[in-house]
This record gives C-alpha cells, structure tokens and sequence, in this order.
C-alpha cells in the first residue's frame, strides 16, 4: 500500500511539474468552453446587406429603415444598380442583397402589389437560406402594418436569387471547408512529430554533424509532405467534379498554386510545433487539438464569423484556414481571379514567412 502511495504521489510530481502538461489538462479545456460557448451558434445576425434602392420613395425608405432596426442585418451601403450589387458580390464584403425596383411604390399604392429582389451568396446555402427568410420576415412585417386599415390589402412580393448555387447544393460549402480541414491536419500532425521523432531516436546527433545546414534540414523534412499533401488536394478536386457534380468555376493552375500556398503555411506551423515540442505524443496532441477545434471553429466553414464577437473575429484572422476557405470559394465557385484573393494570399505569405523565420531561429543546432 504505502508503494502505490509512493507511485501516485510520483505521478502527481511529473505532472504538477510540467508546465505543458498542466496547460493541456488545465488550459484547454477553459479555452474550448469559451470557444464553444460564444462560437456555437446557428443564429444569424449582424450579416452585411447592400441595398440598391431605384424607388428612392417613402415606402422603400421605411423598409430601409426597418432593416437598418433589426439585430441580423447591418447596411454595408447603398449602391444605385444591380450592376454594382454584383461587384459587391465579387468582392466577398456582403452575403445578401435587396433591391427596390424604380416602380416600387407606384405599383403598390395603384396595383397593391409590388415586387422586390432578394440576391443571395449561396456557396454557403444554409447562411443564404437564414438571410433571406430574415429579409422575407422584415417585408412581411411591414406588409402587415400597411394593411392594418386598408380594405383591399397591399401585397409586397420578395423575388429571390440565390447565386453562385441556385440548386442550394451543400457541396458548394462542403468541399472548401473540407480541403482547408484536411490540408491543415494532415500537414501539421506529420510534420510536427518529424523533428521531434529525430530527437526521440537519436538520429538528431547525426544530423547536426553532418554538413547539413539547419535550413536544410528543415527543407528535407517538409517537401515529402508537400508532395503527399498536393496528391491529396487533386484526389479531392477529382471527387468533387466527378462524384459530388461540382465544376471549378475558375482558373485550375491558381487553385492548385494556392493550394500549395496553404499546405506550405501548414508545413511550416507543423515544424515550429515539432521544435517546440520534446516528444511525439505532445506533438501530436498539440497538432490535433491545437488544429481541428480553429480550423473548424474560426474558418467559416461551419459557423459564420460574423456571429461571433469582436475578440473571436480578431482572433480568427491569424487562422491560415479561414484564408484558404475565402480562396477556394472565390475560385472554385464564384470563378473569380487573382485580383479578387490577393489579399488574402497575402496573408497567408505573411503567415507563413513569420513561421518560417521563428522556427529557423528557434532551431537548436545542439542537443542539450
């Protein structure tokens, strides 16, 4: 008895003095309430709508009005045509639109009906679906006011297009959101235990003697990955158009590019991991725990950003996967060019020059 007594008391020794595994017991566990508690959300709100308004009349301005009221939208601004909707589109800033026809309260003051337009962003169909029965809501509402004392009834008749994905396929969202998840956990998972498994063999020693450069040494052990993880992007590309019937709308060789892009990006968080870390099994939970919950959390991919509160939305910007979703969407599905995801592949350049850079330096050329 008194020698299992001595064994627990040891076991609580290791564990109270290492300060990773307090962090991993203690740490995460808050951080994921947190996460989870402000992230999940079905609800949508605080969405960016633009508003072409043609009528410019007292009808179409107190609709506006209502609109600019309510908690799930917010006015990015008003625009004169549907022309400029559609740039706005393009650019990613707005998932919604409305628009008020020149006629619009002519028609339902002398005819007592009259019809408005509901454009939509329907890569993520379930988001679209969400605002255009809020904006169908907030019409119907004041439709009901109008006709609070009027003997023939005024009806306002929402048109709604939903583009990019007039079918509502969930593949549209599916596959992006997928090729970011998969991409991030296979690359950083093997990548972040390569190092570290030198250091467990002692096959270390033999590489630091060597005339092996550190750099190189780096370099050797991400590019078999890279390799592996750009089969992985063209098995998923192939399953998407002959299986799940979803073309690539845009240019082929800059989808593959930044794909490359973001498994480089990945490679290169999997290496700072490995150097940081002194076994596989920390390695490894760092990379899965560490990875699966942001990517799924702060990409987009499941949840709208937009939802969530202003720390988690700073937050989600220093993810590299909330990037490549944007990327993959603009390319594969909107068909959009480079000029429309410069910013973004900007970033993740940036992204992975910083890591890069820490993990160079951060490389002991000596073993301890």
């Amino acid at each position: 008895m008194t020698q299992f007594t001595t064994f627990i008391k040891k076991e609580f020794y290791h564990v109270l003095r290492d300060r990773k595994t307090l962090l991993i017991l203690f740490g995460m566990p808050v951080v994921q309430i947190l996460i989870f508690g402000f992230a999940l959300t079905n609800e949508v709100k605080n969405s960016k709508i633009v508003i072409a308004d043609e009528a410019k009349d007292e009808v179409s301005t107190a609709i506006i009005r209502k609109i600019e009221a309510s908690r799930y939208f917010e006015i990015e601004k008003a625009v004169a045509n549907r022309q400029q909707i559609e740039t706005v589109f393009k650019e990613g800033k707005v998932k919604v639109a409305l628009l008020f026809p020149a006629n619009f309260s002519k028609d339902l003051l002398h005819q007592n009906k009259a019809q408005v337009q509901i454009l939509a962003d329907a890569t993520d169909p379930n988001h679209a679906t969400a605002l255009t029965n809020y904006l169908s809501s907030i019409l119907q509402d004041y439709q009901s006011e109008l006709n609070e004392n009027q003997a023939i009834p005024y009806r306002i008749v929402p048109e709604t297009r939903m583009l990019y994905n007039p079918q509502l396929k969930g593949a549209h969202n599916f596959v992006p959101g997928v090729m970011a998840l998969v991409l991030m956990l296979v690359c950083v998972m093997m990548t972040a235990i390569s190092i570290v498994k030198e250091k467990e063999t002692g096959t270390m020693e033999v590489l630091l003697v060597s005339p092996f450069k550190p750099v190189l040494v780096i370099l050797s052990k991400a590019i078999p990955y890279l390799i592996l993880s750009l089969v992985n992007v063209g098995s998923i590309l192939l399953l998407s158009v002959f299986v799940l019937d979803l073309p690539i709308n845009g240019s082929l060789p800059l989808l593959l590019a930044e794909s490359t892009l973001f498994i480089i990006t990945c490679l290169t968080l999997g290496i700072f991991i490995s150097i940081k870390t002194a076994s596989q099994q920390t390695a490894m939970l760092i990379s899965l725990m560490g990875m699966l919950l942001p990517t799924m959390l702060f990409s987009g991919f499941m949840f709208p950003i937009e939802n969530m509160p202003i720390p988690l939305q700073v937050i989600s910007n220093i993810i590299p996967a909330k990037w490549y979703y944007l990327i993959v969407k603009d390319i594969m599905i909107k068909g959009l060019g480079f000029e429309a995801i410069w910013k973004e592949t900007l970033i993740l350049v940036g992204i992975t020059l910083f890591l890069f850079a820490i993990s160079l330096k951060s490389f002991k050329i000596r073993l301890a």
